[in-house]
């Protein structure tokens, strides 16, 4: 878990740097009575209603106080993947600021070391961005017919685990996503991380 922790606190501290940076720009040229500011702070196409970053930095800074808490031990759904990977994931929570985050474990149950490759998706900006990382899940909400996709910031960089290294058989990496959170009548989701089998999940809170 510890791994997270860096990623995300260091992301975290670039989100707020950015957006005091944008803030000090705006001031400076605020009598100038001209141009627009642009949408720097929007949220990239692939993540509907995604917050800005400032939002994105304090929700990544409480998810990872959070994951200290996740029980392994709870199984949630389990899905399989290519050459006897499994995914257990162990929690699926809403988090304040309108976040969805799924936590779990990927092992490697094979006689062979896996890599990670796969998993990052097959967008070419998201994949150059976050080797090695979780960045290719997506939940689908049939009901509201939604698909929805792992949050990223500015520069295309996921709210998600990266820098996964191959798994040795037997080992297993801690993985967590966050995803823009569906309707609160929605109570149940496809997840889908790519290679890896659709499984249902149910959200808590």
């Amino acid at each position: 878990m510890s791994m997270r922790r860096t990623t995300t606190t260091r992301r975290a501290m670039a989100a707020v740097s950015m957006t005091a940076a944008l803030a000090f720009a705006l001031a400076g040229c605020g009598d100038d009575g001209g141009e627009k500011p642009g949408d720097e702070g929007s949220s990239a196409p692939s993540a509907p209603a995604s917050p800005s970053a400032e939002d994105k930095g304090e929700s990544q800074q409480e998810d990872t106080a959070a994951g200290e808490n996740v029980d392994p031990d709870v199984k949630l759904a389990e899905t399989r993947g290519q050459g006897g990977l499994v995914l257990v994931v162990n929690e699926v929570k809403r988090d304040s600021g309108g976040f969805l985050t799924v936590q779990g474990a990927i092992t490697n149950e094979g006689d062979q070391a896996r890599t990670t490759s796969g998993w990052a998706g097959s967008e070419v900006n998201i994949v150059n961005k976050n080797p090695n990382s979780v960045a290719g899940a997506t939940l689908v909400d049939k009901a509201g017919k939604k698909r929805y996709y792992v949050l990223r910031d500015t520069d295309s960089r996921c709210l998600c685990t990266t820098a996964i290294t191959s798994l040795a058989p037997g080992k297993s990496a801690p993985v967590f996503m966050q995803f823009p959170a569906p309707p609160q009548d929605t109570t149940e989701v496809d997840f889908n991380l790519p290679t890896f089998a659709t499984t249902s999940l149910k959200i808590s809170g």
